[in-house]
């Protein structure tokens, strides 16, 4: 059976943590997970939420807690990625959740030999755990590096990539390394001749709000960077044209 790495980016995340944590630890496969947590020196509660988390749960699972000063969320991401050993690779940030106990054992429940990228759609989720929309923007049924030009269709933490074509995340980014690298993620996948793998099933609950959404502007400046590097600036402006008139 393939292996999922979990990475959870934490820093002073004592008030949501905890559901992200337990969302992990109630999976039913979870002989298929390691979970890596890498924290940005916090200092109030997080790390004795982690090691309360790493004593209950060291004999089910591996759990690897680092915690030191980091250059940015990016930049933690990066040390997760160094640490993983699982065949897959996903990033759940505190307050983020998969979408119930069975979600990683039915995501492989299906062969992955030649699959790339396995993705899956997202519910967005208040403070309270409770279900408020399902993201704006949905999956296509075939998933490309060409499908960002529409936006990211993809939520990041529905974005399951195989761990030996993942690249580093582009630390000149702030607020958007995240779609510049699925969109690498994806072109790595088409280089290896593999295909991606459509769910058509909810694999995260989503925090509504996040980093890129306290940055909206700088976020929206930074993607349209990402997609001028990889789509040219002609495709973009158009794709932005589009956009305004998109509901």
């Amino acid at each position: 059976m393939p292996k999922l790495s979990i990475i959870t980016v934490t820093y002073n995340a004592q008030d949501t943590l905890k559901r992200t944590l337990k969302s992990v630890e109630q999976q039913s496969g979870c002989n298929l997970i390691e979970h890596i947590v890498i924290d940005g020196a916090s200092k109030d509660c997080t790390l004795q939420i982690l090691s309360d988390y790493q004593q209950r749960n060291e004999q089910r699972y591996a759990i690897t807690v680092v915690s030191e000063p980091d250059r940015g969320l990016y930049d933690a991401m990066n040390k997760g990625i160094g640490l993983a050993t699982g065949d897959f690779i996903v990033f759940l940030n505190a307050g983020d959740k998969l979408h119930s106990n069975i979600t990683v054992a039915d995501t492989f429940n299906c062969d992955t030999d030649g699959i790339g990228v396995i993705y899956g759609d997202t519910d967005i989720v208040d403070s309270n755990e409770q279900f408020l929309h399902k993201r704006r923007l949905s999956p296509p049924e075939k998933l490309t590096s060409d499908s960002f030009k529409d936006g990211m269709l993809v939520c990041h933490q529905s974005f399951y990539a195989r761990r030996s074509l993942v690249p580093q995340y582009d630390l000149q980014y702030r607020f958007s390394a995240d779609v510049d690298w699925c969109i690498r993620v994806l072109m790595a996948v088409e280089a290896s001749d593999m295909t991606n793998y459509y769910t058509h099933t909810v694999l995260t609950d989503y925090l509504e709000e996040g980093m890129t959404t306290r940055n909206h502007r700088a976020s929206l400046i930074e993607r349209f960077n990402v997609m001028r590097h990889h789509y040219g600036l002609c495709t973009t402006i158009f794709r932005h044209i589009k956009f305004l008139f998109r509901k």
